[in-house]
């Protein structure tokens, strides 16, 4: 039988099934009365011909010199590189591609060593999937706490970092090692005098040792909560009403003093911490309402009298002058008479007396 076989093919001969060579371009002729078969496939990208064990067709040379058998040892990652140009990641131990117009060739990257390194490519790390590392982003203000297989090994300050899953199980914890603030809203207490009142209270804070904070606390929201509501009962529950109102700030900083004196049981540093708003309940309110309207308005009874003994007192001090000194009084009596004059719209002289003299009289004095 006649076979033809084109440039980018090559035929795989059979007799009676067991593999006998590989031929390439040209033409053939084999008896099928003798047994033999030919096998014709395209010499470009992956062998699909698999019927007869790589081990057997590897004894011819002409197979030898037109493939590339590539193995990926254990431990090792690898990246397929198709004329240069990387094209897809090793997901299998073995790997025969023709390489009669293309070349294929693997690089491959250890897993050894736990930590990526830098030779692993921004182009290659996305052909990874994801299941074989672990990616750390560490951001400003954060740090990272990396575990081997539940055993605490670094810690990552700001930056981007992979670790191969494959000789540990890679887990982190992420810190927040900036200031935070926690507010205690509307803490019921019972003051000295008891008088039940709300209170927001507010304080920041922020992690001293990432490590010790990580072995030694939890739930450290929920703990800071707890121990500043406690504070606020021992230190507020000791002040009556009205020493609360006068002495907010002093309080506020025996708040501040008793949490400090608590920080080490938190790894955690106070930074400030002071009460915000002090909520009266109705009836209180009303009747303190009442006691400012009070002193409010004795006040402004007070600093009316004092206007009004002022007012006196500087009207008798004019008085004084007036009587002690004539032309002074006259003078004062001209300025009077300007002013009635400017409200008078028409002025009517009757006799011979002159307009001085007449004004005079009517305020019941003499003339000029």
């Amino acid at each position: 039988m006649k076979y033809i076989i084109k440039d980018n093919q090559a035929g795989f001969v059979l007799k009676n099934g067991v593999f006998q060579k590989m031929i390439t371009a040209g033409t053939y002729y084999f008896s099928k009365m003798a047994g033999y078969t030919v096998e014709v496939e395209e010499m470009t990208g992956e062998l699909d011909y698999l019927d007869v064990p790589y081990q057997v067709l590897s004894r011819d040379s002409a197979f030898l010199d037109a493939v590339v058998h590539m193995e990926l040892p254990d431990g090792e990652a690898g990246f397929i590189y198709v004329n240069g140009k990387l094209t897809s990641f090793a997901n299998r131990k073995e790997y025969i591609y023709w390489n009669v117009f293309d070349k294929y060739e693997m690089k491959t990257v250890s897993m050894a060593e736990t930590e990526m390194g830098t030779e692993v490519s921004k182009q290659m790390l996305s052909l990874v999937p994801a299941y074989l590392y672990t990616e750390i982003r560490v951001g400003e203000g954060e740090t990272a706490l990396v575990y081997y297989d539940n055993v605490m090994q670094r810690q990552l300050s700001k930056g981007v970092y992979r670790f191969w899953n494959y000789c540990h199980n890679i887990t982190y914890n992420l810190l927040d090692m900036r200031q935070k603030s926690l507010d205690i809203v509307g803490q019921e207490i019972l003051t000295g005098d008891k008088i039940g009142i709300r209170m927001n209270v507010t304080c920041l804070y922020k992690i001293r040792d990432a490590v010790e904070f990580s072995a030694t606390v939890s739930d450290l929201k929920g703990q800071l909560y707890a121990a500043v509501q406690l504070a606020i009962r021992e230190i507020v529950g000791n002040y009556r009403l009205d020493e609360i109102l006068e002495a907010k700030e002093r309080i506020s900083g025996e708040i501040y003093g008793a949490l400090k004196e608590r920080e080490a049981m938190f790894c955690v540093n106070f930074l400030t911490a002071g009460i915000k708003d002090i909520i009266l309940p109705g009836e209180i309110r009303e009747i303190m309402n009442s006691v400012l309207v009070a002193e409010k308005t004795a006040q402004a009874n007070v600093i009316a009298r004092r206007e009004e003994v002022a007012s006196t007192r500087s009207l008798l001090n004019t008085a004084k002058l007036m009587d002690e000194n004539r032309t002074l009084y006259k003078l004062k009596e001209l300025e009077y008479l300007e002013r009635i004059c400017e409200k008078v719209g028409e002025i009517s002289v009757n006799g011979n007396a002159g307009i001085v003299e007449q004004l005079g009289k009517l305020m019941g004095s003499e003339a000029c």
